[in-house]
């Protein structure tokens, strides 16, 4: 499932792919497929994102009950 929260949020504080994945210490593919959801981070991966975006786990990676 794409995590369309994540690219938004990313958007929203005017980030490429490719500066989010240096803040966070990953490559720019790696960011692409969690946005794509093709890759499921780790938790650590997780945290990192929330902190750098300033949002919380679940606003970025819960996913809305269907």
């Amino acid at each position: 499932m794409k995590n369309l929260k994540l690219k938004s949020a990313r958007a929203a504080k005017d980030l490429s792919q490719e500066a989010l994945a240096r803040l966070v210490g990953v490559s720019r593919q790696t960011i692409n497929a969690i946005e794509k959801g093709d890759y499921n981070p780790t938790i650590r991966l997780c945290i990192a994102i929330c902190r750098v975006l300033d949002k919380t786990l679940d606003e970025l990676f819960w996913e809305d009950a269907e």
